[in-house]
């Protein structure tokens, strides 16, 4: 019998949140679906698979995930969002038909070497204005859109800028005030949106949104709106079964460096599940887990392969009781903020020993 523990995706749920971003998005403007890190660890073909009759394109970072979705029949826009890293890169852009960021000027001298014409590409130019990771700064656009402009390999131009705290009390405001300006004098489209900004800021969308987070069912501001609130629905689900089960009596601890000592006699429930399968060491005593149907904590630190879980509200629960670590019935926001991190960070996380399971977008549909 293999072990119990399992990972479900949901691409019926994909499609949902997909066609969600749509909406928030209005119909004039193009919704890409950021598919980076194996589409946040759920499987890059499966969800792009799930929306391929009504994506608009795709965002990721690797070269070959790109040529994968190329080589797999799908022929909408695929940009390349820290662009191309060498001319070979370059080459496989033009090749393939990828739209790559430009955002530093050893990008911009490729593009423009007259010894190496790389053929027709379009290409968005990041713009620096307040996030300081990617982008030229707002006095140095003007003069790049202009030298892009003069070379005849390079196509259609888009501005992008990238919010730093679209989710939190700053807000887009203050970068928007060095955005804007560069927008109204050059006239070019744009790419503003994340999953952030469009819940919360959709009037400055852009002409080119880039949904990520809310497309797997997390909310990318899990402090003001939960994802339910948000109208999304949780894509991975990861499940496994308690394996034994043990009383303590009070004074007794659990688990490695005895961080958890009860209180009182209790039932401790041993799941399937530790951080050598993607769930998070640092995650605390009290980290919320569904066990058979209830929603209880976990107890202590997690180990390697296991960890325990308080079961004095479940005292039915034996071994093989089915355990929910996040997703449908716990959403994996509140096990991230419970952890001290972000459902990013949980979803890409999955371990490679975990077996997936996919729920076709017709069958969750039916």
């Amino acid at each position: 019998m293999p072990r119990p523990i399992r990972a479900t995706v949901d691409l019926g749920a994909f499609r949902h949140n997909y066609q969600l971003s749509q909406r928030l998005a209005g119909p004039d403007r193009r919704a890409l679906a950021v598919v980076k890190a194996n589409a946040y660890g759920h499987g890059l073909l499966p969800c792009a698979e799930a929306i391929r009759d009504i994506a608009h394109g795709f965002a990721l970072l690797d070269m070959a995930e790109a040529v994968q979705l190329r080589e797999s029949g799908f022929d909408q826009s695929i940009v390349l969002l820290e662009g191309c890293f060498d001319r070979e890169d370059l080459r496989e852009a033009r090749r393939f038909r990828l739209t790559p960021v430009v955002h530093h000027p050893q990008q911009l001298a490729d593009l423009a070497d007259p010894a190496w014409d790389c053929g027709p590409v379009d290409v968005l130019v990041k713009v620096n204005t307040g996030m300081n990771r990617l982008g030229f700064l707002p006095a140095e656009v003007e003069p790049v859109v202009a030298r892009l402009r003069a070379i005849p390999s390079v196509g259609t131009i888009h501005l992008m800028t990238h919010f730093a705290d679209a989710d939190g009390p700053t807000g887009i405001e203050a970068q928007l005030e060095h955005f804007l300006p560069l927008q109204a004098a050059l006239g070019l489209p744009t790419s503003l949106a994340n999953s952030a900004t469009l819940l919360r800021f959709p009037e400055q969308a852009g002409d080119v949104v880039r949904p990520g987070i809310m497309l797997y069912g997390g909310s990318p501001m899990p402090d003001r709106q939960s994802a339910q609130a948000l109208g999304l629905q949780p894509v991975m689900t990861l499940v496994s079964q308690i394996i034994a089960v043990q009383t303590v009596t009070a004074g007794q601890a659990v688990g490695y460096g005895a961080t958890f000592v009860a209180d009182r006699p209790m039932r401790v429930g041993v799941v399937a599940c530790g951080y050598a399968d993607g769930y998070p060491r640092h995650a605390p005593t009290g980290t919320p887990i569904r066990v058979a149907g209830v929603l209880t904590r976990t107890l202590g630190r997690v180990s390697m392969d296991m960890l325990a879980c308080d079961l004095s509200e479940v005292p039915n629960a034996e071994v093989g009781a089915p355990v929910v670590l996040w997703g449908a019935g716990l959403p994996a926001d509140d096990v991230a903020t419970a952890a001290g991190t972000i459902s990013y960070e949980l979803f890409c996380a999955l371990a490679p020993r975990v077996p997936v399971h996919l729920i076709s977008a017709s069958s969750s549909a039916a």
